[in-house]
């Protein structure tokens, strides 16, 4: 008698500007699901928020440049049956348990505690960190307060909120010139800009409050970009380093997924193993202090004195194929296949250690 497949529910697309990055992640995270193992149920998330469940030929034919209305699928609900079982609801029938969600849901509405609460609330198991780890990741100045007040090395940096008075002459005393505008719970680096004047830096303030209420200015640090994989949950474990060369002013949305020669990624970066070792038990060290599980990509500059700032935390980080996470575990042994199914089995034991926590009194 065969064994019963593990049905897994992939989350893709979704309401953040991250949408096209998140469908092109789902395609090889479909394609590296071992089928022997799994049965896999897509379900697409349209820029309205409204669920598809979609056939592989939708995922499958996506690409950067084309992508095909999610509307071609049937709209779908998930919902809570027998009192603990998420099931997939179409219509009035076909309903179908779900054994668990992996959410390839990159920006706000996905990466940021929002989906997370949801699935917490109908008790599936879920890939990634949980609704405070997503959260604190996402948000880019709660990230950099909790990495400051865990003594990790960061930028100086500037918070401002939309109707705030912006004073360039403050920033550029503070912070010196250039400096990043990013807005503050987005990534991919969509309305990320570095101003070098106070012409350019109006008009990326301007262009970050476009995604986001509050944004972020930072100082800039001369060096290189070097990025690193965690995985695990209580005890993770961390990949070899990568560094990204690019060939644009700095690593943007053009240079990671448009311009084919926008960025080079040397794995494993070139760098010693004292060097080596420090990165990675910084690296775990930050997976730790924002609360994070499962898996997250480090991000780092790695100053022209040898010190090492993190820049950011990626709590689902991209699964294209020019991505540094999946890559990076690929190159320290590990097998995209084994990468998604160690995550899953992450996500189930997480769930296991959850029930069996006391919820009453009684």
């Amino acid at each position: 008698m065969s064994k019963k497949k593990i049905r897994v529910a992939l989350l893709f697309g979704g309401k953040s500007a991250e949408h096209e990055v998140s469908i092109q992640s789902a395609k090889n995270v479909y394609r590296s699901l071992d089928k022997n193992k799994y049965e896999v149920v897509l379900i697409g998330i349209d820029k309205k928020g409204i669920w598809h469940q979609l056939q592989e030929s939708y995922l499958l034919g996506s690409t950067f440049s084309h992508q095909k209305s999610l509307k071609d699928g049937d709209e779908v609900s998930l919902v809570i049956k027998d009192g603990n079982s998420m099931v997939l609801s179409s219509g009035a029938t076909n309903f179908e348990n779900i054994d668990v969600v992996f959410p390839v849901l990159h920006g706000p509405f996905g990466e940021d505690g929002t989906v997370q609460g949801a699935l917490q609330l109908m008790n599936i198991p879920y890939v990634g960190s949980g609704v405070l780890g997503s959260a604190v990741g996402m948000d880019k100045d709660v990230t950099k307060r909790l990495l400051r007040a865990a003594g990790i090395p960061i930028s100086k940096f500037l918070v401002f909120r939309k109707g705030e008075n912006i004073s360039f002459s403050q920033v550029k005393k503070e912070l010196g010139l250039p400096c990043f505008i990013k807005p503050a719970n987005l990534g991919s680096s969509i309305g990320v800009n570095k101003a070098h004047d106070e012409k350019k830096f109006a008009r990326a303030v301007s262009e970050a409050f476009l995604y986001d209420n509050k944004i972020i200015v930072e100082e800039y640090i001369k060096g290189r970009e070097v990025e690193i994989s965690v995985l695990g949950n209580e005890d993770p474990i961390v990949s070899i380093p990568g560094e990204i060369l690019a060939t644009h002013e700095f690593y943007d949305y053009n240079a990671k997924y448009i311009d084919e020669n926008g960025a080079k990624l040397e794995i494993p970066a070139k760098m010693s193993k004292t060097k080596i070792k420090e990165m990675q038990e910084l690296a775990i060290k930050t997976f730790k202090a924002l609360c994070l599980e499962g898996m997250a990509r480090i991000d780092f500059f790695l100053a022209e004195d040898g010190t090492f700032y993190v820049n950011e935390a990626n709590t689902i980080p991209g699964f294209t194929n020019i991505s540094m996470y999946p890559q990076l575990w690929e190159a320290s042994g590990l097998t995209y296949q084994q990468l998604v199914d160690r995550l899953i089995q992450l996500a189930i034991e997480r769930y296991k250690k959850q029930l069996a926590l006391k919820i009453s009194l009684q």
